[in-house]
């Protein structure tokens, strides 16, 4: 390959990796053809981007971003994956096509990269069990309400007491 293409490809890739600063390898090499068109309908029906990238060029490509430590000591050919609603989403998919090995048995996780830090496969499968960020928003508004509505219960309830007591007595003289 010539020097002017390979430099076209690293512009390519940086420009779809800009502005990405978490994200995950995976190997897809081995999934025959079917299956690489099913995955990747399946990720992008999550809003989930891979890239097929060649180890040297993507290195050139992420030079100055966040991504530039990722690829550490990986050999070969990997694909480079981003996107969903928040990083734990994207590690829950992952792992999970991860542990589905009856639709893509080629598929595997290498690492990753999150807030900087160099990512393990145990790391991913370890944070793939983080709630995602749905779930901690759900968590969050259930503590904020919770006691919120139990003191609304309390302050509402005498008062309430009260306004029947004095319509069953206002009820009352009306009959005698």
């Amino acid at each position: 390959m010539s020097h002017f293409v390979k430099e076209l490809i690293v512009k390519e890739i940086g420009a779809k990796l800009a502005g990405v600063e978490d994200a995950l390898l995976v190997n897809v090499i081995g999934l025959d053809a079917n299956q690489s068109v099913q995955l990747r309908r399946e990720l992008r029906g999550k809003r989930i981007d891979l890239m097929v990238v060649k180890k040297s060029l993507a290195c050139r490509a992420m030079e100055g971003s966040p991504l530039a430590n990722v690829l550490g000591e990986l050999e070969g050919s990997l694909a480079v994956v981003w996107g969903a609603e928040d990083f734990v989403s994207l590690a829950k998919e992952i792992t999970r096509f991860n542990d589905d090995n009856q639709g893509f048995p080629a598929f595997e996780t290498r690492g990753g990269i999150m807030d900087g830090e160099q990512l393990t496969v145990e790391r991913v499968n370890e944070i793939s069990k983080w709630p995602s960020r749905e779930e901690q928003l759900s968590l969050l508004v259930s503590q904020v309400l919770g006691p919120g509505s139990k003191l609304a219960a309390t302050l509402i309830g005498p008062g309430g007491q009260l306004a029947s007591q004095i319509k069953q007595k206002s009820e009352g003289d009306d009959e005698a």
